[in-house]
Formats: C-alpha cells, structure tokens, sequence
C-alpha cells in the first residue's frame, strides 16, 4: 500500500512540474521550441490568408485557445489549438478546402457591404464590426465569435445565426471618406481585416 501511494504522489509531482512544450514561429517563418509559461496549457497554430499572401504563426497558449475559421471575402484567417506536446507542428486546416455548409454572410468590399460568400466547416455564424474606422462582415466559428467578444474595446462586434443576419447596410459616410482618402480601399480594408485576425490572436496569447 506505501508503494502504491509513494508511486502516486510521484506521479502527481511529475505532472505538477511538467511544463509544455511547442513549436513558437515568428511571422517571418523561423521556428524554435518552447517550454510554456504557467499559465499557457496549450499550443497554438494560425495562418492568415489575404491576396494569396499566407502569414502563420504558431506559440503557446492559455486555457481560453479556440479552434475554428472566419471568412471575410477579401481574404480567410484559421486558428488550431491543442494541449500536448509540440503538437502544433502542423498548420490549421485550410478553410478554402473545407466543405460548404449552406450559409451565406455579408461581406465588404471597398465602400460597400451588400456581397455576399458562402460559409464553410465550422463558420456556423454571421459578424460584423468596424475596425480602424473600416466595416467588416463575414462568416466565422462560433467558438471564435466568443472569444473575440473578450477583447478589450471589442464591444461593437457583432455576431449572429440566421443566414445572411449581419445586413447589407453600405459603410457609413465617414468609411466611405476614409477609403476614399486612402490610396487603396482594399488595401485599407485588408490591413483592418489584419488588425482583427491579430487582436483575436493577441487575446489568446495574452490572456
């Protein structure tokens, strides 16, 4: 019985102590292997997909980590997360590889919202929301809808289930002057689209 205990309590210190371990990439595509800090119980791997231009990433993450993919038309963004060791070595799946689900979401382009794209996997929901003065809508993961709702100064986004839910509505008159005043509307659309896919990332890896 003294031996089954002291194997016991051995186990328990072994796990206690035992931080994990994964694959942390910079955007520039070089990667190294980390142990976690407390806190951070699993790996994450994510890739953002505009104008054919993938970036990925890959790092340790806390608890709150959520796998799943949006979609904004003007380009896709997919997160992977998983809670063993190095087991972020493979890329997320390739949203434009996944199966049609049937519905269908808003999306901007330039200085109007009326488009619409096809949702895919598991991009079960419709948003919407306006970063850096720019409107974007799409298609997303209800699993990264919720976390996206945490960010700090995130208030205005907006998610729901019904198909094509988010509206039509244009960009307001002061998108509109702001894309006219930029020497590339898609341009300045793409960078919001980026700055959202990175707040989202930012959120899970910093909290």
């Amino acid at each position: 019985m003294d031996l089954h205990i002291s194997l016991f309590l051995l186990c328990i210190l072994f796990t206690a102590g035992h931080s994990l371990s994964c694959y942390e990439c910079s955007l520039t595509g070089s990667c190294t292997t980390s142990q976690c800090s407390t806190g951070f119980t699993n790996c994450l791997s994510a890739a953002v997909t505009v104008n054919s231009t993938t970036v990925k990433l890959k790092s340790c993450a806390p608890s709150v980590c959520p796998s799943g993919s949006i979609n904004l038309g003007i380009g896709r963004g997919s997160t992977l997360c998983c809670n063993t060791d190095l087991c972020n070595n493979q890329d997320p799946p390739d949203p434009s590889t996944n199966t049609p689900n049937g519905k269908s979401c808003y999306y901007c382009d330039g200085n109007t919202c009326s488009n619409t794209v096809g949702c895919s996997g598991t991009e079960d929901r419709c948003f919407s929301t306006t970063v850096q003065s720019q409107v974007l809508k799409g298609c997303v993961s209800k699993s990264l809808c919720d976390a996206t709702q945490l960010i700090p100064g995130s208030g205005s986004i907006s998610c729901c289930e019904g198909n094509l839910c988010n509206g039509a509505q244009s960009v307001t008159q002061s998108v509109i002057q702001s894309v006219t005043h930029s020497t590339n509307g898609a341009e300045s659309i793409t960078q919001s689209f980026l700055f959202l896919c990175c707040s989202l990332l930012s959120f899970i890896l910093l909290h």
